[in-house]
C-alpha cells in the first residue's frame, strides 16, 4: 500500500481545462442544441467522453476552426 498522502500529490499540470458544451456553444456563438447535434452525428470538433459528460479539448476546437473557416477575404 503507498504511503502518499493526498496532499504530498503534485496537483500542477499543463494541461487547459477541457470546454463543457455550455462553453463551447457560448464561444462559438451556436445553440446547445447544435453542440450537442455535432456529438451525436459528427461535424463538430472532437468530443472527450469523461464519463457521461462531454468535453472538448480547447486545442481540437481551434483545429476544427481552422480546418472548417474560409480564410479568404470577402469581397
Amino acid at each position: 500500500m503507498s504511503t502518499t498522502s493526498v496532499s504530498q500529490i503534485d496537483r500542477t499540470s499543463t494541461r487547459r481545462r477541457l470546454m463543457t458544451p455550455d462553453e463551447l456553444a457560448d464561444y462559438l456563438g451556436v445553440s446547445l442544441h447544435c453542440v450537442y447535434a455535432w456529438s451525436s452525428r459528427g461535424g463538430g470538433p472532437n468530443v472527450v467522453r469523461v464519463g457521461a459528460r462531454l468535453r472538448y479539448r480547447p486545442d481540437d476546437v481551434e483545429a476544427w476552426l481552422d480546418r472548417v473557416t474560409d480564410d479568404r477575404a470577402v469581397g
